[in-house]
C-alpha cells in the first residue's frame, strides 16, 4: 500500500502544474567571493611530441549569456548551433601564441582571425604546422598556422561542417587535408514548430523483445527530427592543399568517421545508416566502415553495425559484431577489431568473452585471430611484432588484469597484474608510449624494457613514480620516484629514458602548476618552461591540509579542510560553521573504499562548483569529502545507500568537530549532480545539518528506472530500492533548508530539470523551507558569467541566513 501512494504521488505531480516562480535580475557575490570568481584563466598548453615547440592557447573563463542564447538544434543526442555547424556548447579559443620550448619568450602569431572563435586545432604529422577551424557567424573557416614563421592563413570560406567533431584530418606527409564541407545543395532545416505533421508518432514493442535504455537526452522524436539531423549531418570529403586549393574526395553522405592508415595508403571512412532510432543516442545508429585507398578507390566493406536498440543487460554489456576497429598503431596498414564470444551478454557463462583480430590490408584474406580474454576486453597498447599489452575487466567485481603478448605467436595471454581497478595503493602505472615512424604512439621499448609511470598514491601520501619493466622476468625497478612534501610533482612524460630526460608539472598549494624539465639521472635540478602565475592570491594564506578519519563501521575516510587565514588552529576559541561538498562512489569492498587519492600540496583553484569560496568569508571547508557507498561480495552498494550516507557524514562532522574548529549546529552541505542526490537524502533522512545546497539533481529514481549512476537493476527488480533512495518519495521528511539549482537546459541523461521542478513542488505542496533557482540556458555544468556569479550570490545568501548565526 505504501508503494502504491509513493508511486500514486509520483504520477500526480509528474502531471501537475509548474508553480509561478519569481524572475529577480542578477546578483553578484560580496567582494571577496567575486574577486576569487573573477579571475583570468591561464593558458591551455600543448607540445609537440620532439619537445621543439609549445602552443598556449586561451579562453575566455567564462562566456557570456549572450553566447548561450543561440539557435540550437538537439537532434539524435548532439546539440549544435544550425547557423554555425558547430556544437553549441564548444568553448572557443580567442588566441594563440606559440614558443620554442627551449626559449621563455612567447610569440604572438600573425595574421590570427579578428574576433576569434578557435577549435579543432591539430597538429600536422610533421608538427611544423596546426589546423583549426574558426567560427564566424556563419560558419567555419579552415585556417592553418606556420610554427616557423609564427604566421596563421585561411584555407576556406565558413564551409565546414563541425557538427559531428572535428571537421580536419591531415594527410600523412603534411602536405594537405582532408575536410569535411558542407553540401552546396544542402536542403533548408525543417521549422519543427510550423511542419504540419503528416501522421502521428508510433512506437511498438509488439515483438516483445527486452530492451532496457537509460534515461538519454535530445533523442530524435519524430520524422522531421529524422530529416533535420540527416541535413546537418551530411557532408562532402575535400582534400586542400596548403595553397587553398581543393578537390572533391567523396560525395555526400553522413560521415562519422575517417582515419587514415599509419603509411597514410588507405583511409577508413565510417558512415552512419538508416532506420535512425528515437530511444538512442547516434552512436548507437547503425554504421557502416569501408576501406578506401588514399586516393578514393573503393577496396573493401570492412565493418557494417546494425542498430544497437535492444542490448544485454549490465555495464559490461557490448553489441554482437566488430567493435573497437582501429589501425593497428605498429603496422602500416593493419586493422584491429574485437568480437563478443558471449554475444555481448555478461550474464552469460563462457570461458573467454572476447575474441581479438587483426586484418591486413587489402583485406582478400580473413581476419587472423589474436588471442581470446577471459574478461571483457579493455584496450590494447601495440609494441612492435613481439609486444603488446592486452587489458581486461569485470565491473561487478572492479577486476582490471593486464597481460603481455606476443602478436607474432598469436600465442595465449601472460598475466602481469591481476587487481581491483579502484584500489589505487596498488596500481602499478601506465605503460608509456612515444611516436614510432608512422607517427603513432607505441610502447617505448628499450633493450627489452618498457617503461610506467604510476601517480604513487599511498597512506602516506602521494609520490609519483617511474618503473622499468623487464619483457623477460616481468619484473619492475624503480627509477625514479618524487620525494617531495611540500609540493605536487606530476610525472608528465619520459623524453628519453636513456638519458634520463622528463617532463614534470610542479605545483604547491599556492603556485600555479607549471611545466618542467627534469633529469632523473645527473639530477642537475629543474628547468621551467611554462611560467604560469598564481591568480588567487587573495586566498594563498587560506590553511589547507588533508584530514583522515574513519566511520563507525572502521572504513577510513578523508577530506581536505579548508580554515580561513589567520585563523587560530594553535587555540581554536572562535568556532566555524562548517561547509561540506561531497560526491558518493561505490565500491565493492572496504580497503578501496578507505584510500585517499587527496593531496594538500595540490594548487587551490576555485571554481563554480567548489565551496572554496568560503574560506574567505569565514567558513571552514570540508572539500571532497569521502561519502564511498560499499557492497561487498553478493552485497549491492545500494542496499544500504541511505545508511551509509548518514555514517559518511556523522564521521566527517565528528572529525572537524574533534579537531576544535567548529560549531556542529551550524553545519552545512552540498553537491552536484550525484551530489544534489546525496544532499537531499541527508536533509531527508538525518538530523546532522542546517542546511544544504543541491545542484543539477535527480530526484526521483522511478524516472531513471532501468539504472543510474552505478545500479544496474532496474526499478522493478528491486523497487524498495529506488523508493528508499528517492529524495521525492520520501519528500514528507524534508524539514531542513535547500537550496535547488538546476541550469534550464541540462543535457546529462537523468538529470533533466524536471527532477528539481517536480520535487520543488513536492517540497513546497508539504511546507518544506526550500528555495529553487533554474539558471537559463545552463546545461549541466554551468558556464555563463552571469549565471555563475548569481549563483555564488544565491549561495552566499542562503549560507549566510542559516548557517552564520
Amino acid at each position: 500500500m505504501k508503494r502504491f501512494k509513493q508511486t500514486l504521488l509520483a504520477l500526480l505531480l509528474a502531471t501537475a502544474p509548474m508553480i509561478a516562480q519569481e524572475n529577480i535580475t542578477y546578483q553578484k557575490p560580496s567582494h571577496e567571493i567575486l574577486q576569487l570568481a573573477d579571475y583570468e584563466r591561464a593558458p591551455s598548453v600543448s607540445m609537440s611530441s620532439n619537445k621543439e615547440w609549445m602552443v598556449l592557447s586561451y579562453r575566455n573563463t567564462y562566456k557570456s549569456l549572450d553566447e548561450l542564447n543561440q539557435d540550437e538544434l538537439r537532434l539524435g543526442g548532439l546539440r549544435i548551433n544550425p547557423n554555425t555547424n558547430i556544437s553549441s556548447t564548444a568553448s572557443f579559443i580567442n588566441t594563440i601564441k606559440i614558443k620554442k620550448v627551449s626559449d621563455q619568450a612567447e610569440t604572438n602569431v600573425k595574421g590570427l582571425p579578428a574576433n576569434a572563435l578557435i577549435s579543432n586545432l591539430i597538429w600536422a604529422p610533421n608538427e611544423t604546422m596546426l589546423a583549426f577551424t574558426n567560427t564566424t557567424a556563419t560558419g567555419n573557416e579552415l585556417w592553418i598556422l606556420d610554427l616557423k614563421t609564427a604566421t596563421a592563413k585561411k584555407l576556406t570560406d565558413a564551409v565546414l561542417n563541425a557538427n559531428l567533431g572535428n571537421p580536419i584530418t591531415w594527410y600523412k606527409n603534411s602536405d594537405k587535408l582532408l575536410i569535411k564541407v558542407i553540401p552546396a545543395d544542402r536542403k533548408a532545416l525543417i521549422n519543427a514548430e510550423k511542419a504540419i505533421p503528416t501522421g502521428p508518432i508510433v512506437s511498438t514493442a509488439e515483438e516483445g523483445v527486452i530492451s532496457q535504455n537509460r534515461t538519454y537526452q535530445d533523442l530524435l522524436k519524430n520524422k522531421t527530427d529524422e530529416a533535420n539531423f540527416e541535413t546537418i549531418v551530411t557532408s562532402e570529403l575535400y582534400t586542400i592543399d596548403l595553397n587553398g586549393n581543393k578537390k572533391l574526395f567523396k560525395n555526400a553522405d553522413l560521415y562519422a568517421g575517417e582515419t587514415f592508415s599509419p603509411d597514410g595508403t588507405y583511409i577508413l571512412l565510417t558512415t552512419i545508416q538508416k532506420p535512425f532510432s528515437y530511444l538512442v543516442p547516434l552512436n548507437r545508429f547503425p554504421m557502416k566502415t569501408i576501406a578506401y585507398t588514399a586516393e578514393g578507390t573503393e577496396v573493401k566493406l570492412v565493418n557494417n553495425v546494425p542498430l544497437s536498440e535492444v542490448m544485454p543487460k549490465g555495464f559490461m554489456a557490448v553489441r554482437t559484431g566488430k567493435r573497437s576497429m582501429t589501425w593497428r598503431a605498429d603496422k602500416p596498414a593493419t586493422l584491429f577489431f574485437v568480437e563478443a564470444l558471449d554475444e555481448g551478454d555478461p550474464a552469460k557463462a563462457v570461458e573467454f568473452r572476447d575474441a581479438l583480430y587483426t586484418w591486413e590490408a587489402p583485406f582478400n584474406n580473413q581476419p587472423e585471430l589474436l588471442t581470446k580474454t577471459p574478461q571483457r576486453y579493455g584496450g590494447i597498447l601495440w609494441g612492435d611484432d613481439q609486444t603488446a599489452i592486452v587489458y581486461d575487466q569485470w565491473y561487478d567485481t572492479r577486476n582490471i588484469k593486464t597481460y603481455l603478448f606476443n602478436p607474432s605467436k598469436k600465442s595465449v595471454l601472460t598475466t602481469i597484474w591481476d587487481r581491483n581497478y579502484q584500489d589505487i595503493y596498488s596500481d602499478p602505472g601506465d605503460f608509456q608510449t612515444k611516436k614510432n615512424e608512422f607517427g603513432r604512439y607505441t610502447l617505448q621499448k628499450e633493450n627489452n624494457k618498457l617503461y610506467l609511470i604510476g601517480e604513487g598514491h599511498t597512506k602516506e601520501g602521494q609520490f609519483p613514480f617511474i618503473d622499468e619493466f623487464d619483457l623477460e622476468s616481468l619484473k619492475t625497478k624503480r627509477l625514479y620516484q618524487s620525494d617531495a612534501t611540500d609540493r605536487m610533482e606530476s610525472i608528465t612524460e619520459i623524453i628519453d629514458a636513456k638519458k634520463g630526460e622528463i617532463l614534470v608539472n610542479i605545483q604547491s598549494k599556492t603556485d600555479y602548476p607549471n611545466y618542467f624539465f627534469r633529469n632523473i639521472k645527473n639530477k642537475k635540478g629543474l628547468k621551467q618552461i611554462t611560467f604560469n602565475q598564481n591568480p588567487f592570491a587573495s586566498i594563498k594564506n587560506v590553511h589547507k591540509e588533508v584530514i583522515k578519519y574513519k566511520r563507525k563501521d572502521g572504513v577510513e575516510l578523508s577530506g581536505t579542510l579548508y580554515l580561513p587565514a589567520n585563523y587560530n588552529r594553535k587555540n581554536p576559541t572562535e568556532k566555524l560553521p562548517l561547509l561540506i561538498w561531497a560526491y558518493p562512489a561505490e565500491y565493492k569492498d572496504k580497503n578501496s573504499a578507505g584510500q585517499s587519492s587527496a593531496n594538500p600540496n595540490e594548487f587551490t583553484f576555485p571554481y563554480y562548483g567548489s565551496f572554496v569560496y568560503w574560506a574567505a568569508k569565514g567558513y571552514a571547508v570540508l572539500d571532497d569529502a569521502a561519502f564511498p557507498i560499499i557492497g561487498e561480495g553478493t552485497q549491492e552498494p545500494n542496499d544500504t545507500f541511505i545508511e551509509q550516507l548518514v555514517m559518511n557524514a556523522e564521521a566527517a562532522i565528528d572529525a572537524v568537530d574533534q579537531l576544535g574548529y567548529i560549531d556542529r549546529t551550524r553545519v552545512g552541505v552540498g553537491g552536484h549532480s550525484y551530489g544534489a542526490f546525496m544532499t537531499a537524502n541527508l536533509l531527508s533522512h538525518s538530523n546532522l545539518f542546517a542546511c544544504g545546497v543541491a545542484r543539477s539533481g535527480a530526484y526521483n529514481r522511478t524516472l531513471t528506472p532501468f539504472g543510474f549512476q552505478s545500479e544496474q537493476r532496474n526499478y522493478w527488480e528491486v523497487p524498495n530500492v529506488y523508493n528508499a533512495m528517492s529524495p521525492f518519495m520520501n519528500a514528507e521528511k524534508m524539514k531542513t533548508p535547500m537550496l535547488l539549482v538546476h541550469g534550464e537546459a541540462d543535457n546529462n541523461p537523468g538529470t533533466f530539470t524536471l527532477q528539481t521542478e517536480r520535487y520543488f513542488q513536492a517540497l513546497k505542496g508539504l511546507g518544506a523551507p526550500v528555495r529553487m533557482v533554474i539558471l537559463p540556458k545552463e546545461s549541466h555544468s554551468y558556464v555563463a558569467k552571469e549565471n555563475i556569479l548569481h549563483l555564488l550570490w544565491e549561495q552566499e545568501q542562503f549560507l549566510d541566513k542559516y548557517l552564520k548565526k
